[in-house]
């Protein structure tokens, strides 16, 4: 196990060491958890009560945690010990990759090209015209099909299906059983019979895009679906053809975008929502969890619909109450004029 001096991963996330800098560390551990081997952050203040009592042997805190440390304790003074976590995180990172040198039985095109240092799994195949960039990983049965093209330092793990004229940038990360390019959900019916449209559009994902377990990405129609920079997508997520989302924006688990959907830039989506297609979402708007959006949102701001839990008993008052509101409208409108009068 690779281990860590305390004064490296202070320099490493730019924060004032207090405390021995030669103190050894080999991982990341929880505040209530850490040992002396472990570095551990606190980011909420409502467990400032576990700083004395810890036993890690370092703490990343902010300036306003500092006083409820003791003098005995390690600490690293940062801005913002989460995003500092995050960095350690990576720096520290243990993780093995998706694959290691080229496996005898991946079958590659002789017309494929590869960049430098590319790495591809067990029984992975690389279909004609695929462009690989440098240092990419392809994991064990993994499918690159004809004339995509994947960036440098792009990792795909197990499993995932990249079909063709697909294009892929660099720095990103893709998890198992993802398949980006599936044939868009487009028909047109004659007199109850479903006549499938082709999807040529194909798929652009841009730079630093990750993409969570068994998402889908449909080809768009005519044009591509189109994934900007910096955009993270959840795992077992819908995102069908001619979709457009914007650069930096976050999609939780579960979520399905209908076709021809913009969604702009900085955007969170709470994860099982739902969202009609054929419209946009403004830039920064939020969407928490099992939020229904059947119409455009034009201001930013956080927007919710999905009905919380009840108990059972108040849950079917609840929906009588639902069920009924013509009714009581009716009746309420009744009173209304019987007041005017």
């Amino acid at each position: 196990m690779k281990t860590f001096r305390l004064i490296e991963l202070a320099e490493q996330i730019g924060g004032t060491l207090r405390g021995n800098a030669d103190l050894v560390i080999s991982s990341i551990a929880p505040l209530d958890k850490a040992q002396q081997n472990q570095i551990t952050f606190i980011s909420n203040a409502k467990y400032r009560d576990q700083l004395v009592s810890s036993n890690a042997g370092a703490i990343i805190v902010n300036e306003s945690d500092v006083e409820f440390c003791t003098e005995q304790q390690n600490i690293i003074v940062v801005k913002n010990p989460y995003v500092a976590y995050a960095i350690l995180a990576q720096y520290m990172d243990s993780t093995p990759k998706p694959a290691e040198n080229i496996s005898p039985s991946a079958v590659i095109a002789e017309n494929a090209k590869l960049g430098q240092n590319v790495s591809i799994g067990a029984n992975a195949v690389i279909e004609s015209g695929a462009e690989l960039g440098d240092d990419v990983i392809i994991g064990a049965g993994c499918f690159v099909g004809k004339n995509s093209k994947i960036g440098a330092r792009t990792k795909l793990w197990a499993n995932v299906a990249i079909y063709h004229n697909v294009q892929i940038g660099s720095d990103c990360l893709i998890q198992s059983s993802a398949v980006i390019g599936s044939d868009g959900f487009g028909y047109a019916n004659e007199k109850g019979q479903w006549i499938k449209i082709p999807q040529t559009g194909g798929v652009i994902i841009g730079n630093c895009v990750e993409i969570g377990a068994c998402t889908c990405i449909d080809r768009g129609a005519l044009d591509p679906t189109v994934i900007e920079d910096n955009v993270i997508i959840d795992n077992l997520c819908q995102i069908a053809h001619n979709v457009h989302i914007g650069f930096g924006t976050a999609v939780a688990g579960g979520v399905i975008m209908a076709g021809s959907l913009k969604v702009g830039k900085f955007c969170q989506i709470g994860g099982a929502s739902v969202i009609n297609g054929h419209m946009e979402i403004c830039d920064g708007a939020i969407i928490t969890g099992m939020g229904m959006v059947m119409r455009p949102i034009t201001e930013k701001g956080i927007y919710s619909s999905g009905i919380p839990l009840q108990p059972n008993k108040e849950w079917r008052k609840t929906a009588t109450l639902t069920m009924n509101i013509d009714k009581i409208n009716e009746r309420l409108k009744a009173v209304e004029k019987q007041l005017k009068e």
